[in-house]
């Protein structure tokens, strides 16, 4: 087991992100922007920069966190699948170079004005991610899919419909414990009710490689592609972060952990502080507070033990 985080949360710069994952005594990053740009879109001098300053502080980066098939493109375009391609292409060698073996990657965006089940675009948008998958396996790489808002993430049947049909070992899934409570559960006819963290982990736990960690409270839907959310530290929402982790654990899981606060500049220790420190602070604050979830959970699975 090992913890890393997207250090974009906690700084802008590849130096802070660096400064706040020393701090947690951590070994890796899930690299995400840097310089408020995706790390498969930054430059190859700015990447070069960024290599040798991981390099020199013994930092890895364990997954790349791309916008590749994210819920911002639309599956019906072929922009948008070119755009993919594109990212793929170019993040591949910057992967090798630093030893990153996962790609976090979706299943394009949610048509709101489609039905959830909708068998010809779904044809197309296998066709695609088995090339963007087979373009992973030719290069030793996963592309570990998020059950974020993303087409695929509609319902644990869409899930499990995509796991079938895309068949390598080369494409998992990445675990987000809170992104379950912004998604509507797609199944039948709406209203649709909410899906639940618990649900969802029970559905998808045989395939999951990697996690997220994410807690929070839903609030209201908005027009747009997320709703409104209130996020918490670990084990203070409804993504029953403690119940899950818990199950992994017991279950001999041995991958990474990775923040994802979204919680901004909400640790405050001084009111004069700014906002980039409050950021700063909230991330490790985060850390912090999910390893003692841990060590809590850890020593609760070895009293199980004894009984």
């Amino acid at each position: 087991m090992y913890y890393s985080g997207f250090a974009d949360e906690a700084a802008v710069s590849i130096s802070r992100q660096i400064e706040a994952t020393k701090e947690l005594e951590w070994k890796n990053i899930e690299a995400r922007n840097i310089d408020s740009c995706n790390i498969t879109d930054i430059s190859d001098e700015e990447f070069a920069e960024v290599y040798q300053k991981l390099q020199e502080n013994g930092i890895k980066v364990n997954c790349f966190g791309s916008t590749v098939a994210n819920w911002g493109k639309d599956p019906r375009d072929e922009q948008s699948f070119k755009t993919s391609i594109t990212e793929l292409a170019r993040a591949i060698p910057r992967m090798k170079k630093l030893g990153t073996r996962m790609i976090r990657g979706m299943s394009f965006g949610i048509p709101k004005d489609l039905p959830p089940v909708n068998p010809d675009l779904e044809d197309k948008i296998i066709d695609r991610l088995k090339i963007l998958v087979k373009m992973c396996e030719e290069n030793g790489i996963i592309y570990v899919h998020e059950n974020c808002m993303n087409y695929f993430s509609q319902s644990y049947e869409h899930m499990n419909k995509l796991l079938d049909r895309v068949d390598s070992p080369y494409f998992k899934i990445v675990f987000d414990t809170g992104n379950p409570l912004m998604a509507d559960n797609r199944i039948g006819k709406p209203p649709y009710k909410k899906q639940t963290s618990w649900e969802a982990y029970q559905q998808l736990k045989d395939h999951i490689k990697y996690v997220h960690i994410k807690d929070g409270h839903f609030l209201k839907d908005t027009d747009g592609i997320f709703p409104e959310m209130e996020y918490t530290f670990p084990g203070e929402g409804d993504g029953e972060v403690k119940r899950i982790v818990k199950d992994l654990l017991k279950n001999g899981y041995d991958g990474g952990f990775s923040i994802e606060p979204h919680m901004g500049m909400v640790y405050h220790e001084n009111n004069d502080i700014s906002e980039e420190d409050a950021k700063y602070n909230t991330y490790v604050e985060y850390g912090k507070r999910f390893m003692e979830l841990i060590d809590e959970i850890q020593t609760e699975i070895k009293e199980e033990l004894k009984q």
